[in-house]
């Protein structure tokens, strides 16, 4: 799903690929958000992107984070409002529609 920086984003950054998992599982259901992107950062690092407006991006993240910290290490997690068009530019390289 492609960014273009219109809508809120938010990134939930956690140890290992489980706790991203089950923290992307529990944005979506407590949200209407989108998944944007993921990335695998390197030494276990992994970040989910996801979209949507400001409240329900808010709403996501937070029982995300909350989610993924109850089976693991959460790491980071960030809304950002409202971000400059081309944040897309660098969240969509590993966007999950890209072939």
């Amino acid at each position: 799903m492609k960014y273009c920086g219109e809508e809120a984003l938010g990134l939930v950054e956690t140890r290992g690929m489980m706790p991203a998992l089950y923290a992307l599982d529990i944005m979506c259901k407590a949200a209407d958000v989108v998944l944007v992107s993921y990335e695998n950062i390197g030494s276990g690092l992994v970040t989910v992107l996801v979209k949507g407006d400001v409240a329900a991006v808010r709403t996501a993240v937070e029982n995300g984070a909350a989610a993924a910290a109850s089976i693991g290490e959460l790491t980071a997690q960030n809304v950002m409002p409202r971000p400059v068009g081309r944040v897309g530019t660098i969240v969509s390289v590993h966007d999950i529609d890209a072939q």
